[in-house]
């Protein structure tokens, strides 16, 4: 495919993804501070530098109930035909025959260092694309979502490709979507190397096509890899603010306008925006901001919150016997955020683990390093929670279910 001549056109994302951030509250300078479930099953190959993936909340199915507005009854990502648990399970088999996986990205080493790679595609975003007419950002949406899994582990993006599948190649249409995976790129800071465009005649419905694509970035084995192993209870959570809902959970949203009988068209409570123009957000690229708050020292793990929102994606990164405690209310959850819930009476508990909440990336750091972010206010971050000891080797992600108590002048929940 080439790609040199492809000029990057993004008015449109820029606004809509300018318009979502402008919603989102400021850093607090005072604080101290798709439809789809991708499970990811990339080895790196290396146990000791494996990310393990424990599914276990402690939000138990009576908790679940008890937290959310739908009393039981709210719509969930199950009821949508994305089944979390059953993908945990596919990659629980699948880590007998490959050890080593569930990381964000695979390691593979090279010399001093390791390739890292990730692949994935936008899943039902895609029907929301065709329904609004909005292409231009797609491919954003695309290249972000393997660079920001492999910049988990420090790694700096070198090269991504793309697959495009359609039944009949409309080449207008396509241009439109590589545009975005051009501009994609370039906020990444990496190359598109090439990829695929497959025409496959009564595969796909007319004027509808399929994406996917994988990135490869590079990192240093022992000065610059971030690989969680060093985290401990007391270091800091620093949340980076989402651009909307990114790309997943998307079947669950289509779900909610299903039921709720709205239209694509209709404003968004509260905002300038079409409800269509707010979904389409393109998911921001988190690769700069990410490699330069490593480079300032003490973050030791990174999880980029995809597909099993909270509650599966933070405990990713920790050791055994480690979890994480959120601080409620410490960051403003977008509008957009609150009309899926309310539209579909969902509850707090699958919110959670279904999408990323107003917070696409968490950056486990040193106390001293969060201080010195938050107080630096180069980015906008959140301190969002802490770690802490978890029961026996189980690791917990303790959400809503908090009593509060004061401490340090923040307003934290415990159990």
């Amino acid at each position: 495919m080439a790609t040199a001549s492809i000029a990057s056109n993004t008015e449109l994302s820029r606004v809509i993804a300018a318009s979502i951030r402008r919603s989102s509250n400021k850093p607090l300078a005072t604080q101290q501070p798709t439809g789809r479930c991708m499970f990811n099953r990339l080895s790196d190959r290396f146990p000791h530098l494996s990310v393990r993936a424990t599914r276990n909340s402690s939000m138990s199915k009576e908790n679940s109930r008890k937290s959310g507005d739908g009393a039981g009854g709210g719509l969930t990502y199950k009821d949508a035909g994305v089944d979390i648990d059953a993908g945990s399970e596919l990659v629980r088999r699948i880590a007998k025959m490959a050890p080593g996986i569930g990381g964000f990205g695979g390691l593979f080493p090279l010399g001093d260092s390791y390739l890292v790679a990730g692949t994935d595609g936008v899943g039902t975003k895609l029907k929301l694309a065709f329904e609004t007419g909005i292409h231009e950002t797609i491919g954003i949406d695309l290249v972000a979502m393997s660079v920001n899994d492999i910049v988990t582990s420090g790694a700096k993006p070198l090269f991504f490709l793309d697959y495009y599948a359609t039944s009949r190649l409309d080449v207008d249409l396509a241009e439109k979507v590589i545009k975005g995976i051009v501009d994609g790129c370039q906020q990444s800071d990496c190359t598109l190397l090439g990829g695929e465009t497959a025409e496959m005649p009564d595969f796909y419905a007319e004027g509808e096509y399929d994406l996917s694509g994988f990135a490869v970035g590079i990192v240093k084995k022992k000065e610059s890899v971030i690989d969680g192993k060093n985290i401990a209870a007391g270091d800091v959570l620093v949340g980076l603010p989402s651009s909307g809902v990114h790309s997943n959970g998307f079947s669950l949203v289509r779900r909610v306008l299903a039921q709720s009988g709205l239209s694509l068209n209709d404003q968004l409570p509260g905002g300038s925006l079409t409800l269509g123009e707010a979904l389409m957000a393109p998911t921001f690229i988190y690769v700069k901001q990410v490699l330069d708050l490593i480079s300032k020292g003490g973050v030791k793990g990174i999880a980029h919150i995809t597909g099993g929102g909270f509650t599966d994606n933070i405990p990713r990164v920790f050791p055994k016997g480690l979890g994480a405690l959120i601080y409620k209310d410490s960051w403003k959850v977008p509008t957009l955020f609150k009309w899926i819930q309310e539209a579909g009476k969902i509850e707090d508990a699958e919110m959670s683990r279904t999408f990323n909440m107003g917070i696409g990336m968490v950056v486990v750091m040193t106390e001293e390093a969060s201080r010195r972010i938050l107080e630096e206010g180069q980015h906008q971050a959140y301190r969002i929670g802490e770690v802490v000891h978890g029961e026996g080797s189980e690791l917990q992600l303790k959400y809503h279910m908090f009593k509060r108590v004061r401490a340090c002048g923040d307003e934290r929940y415990r159990d």
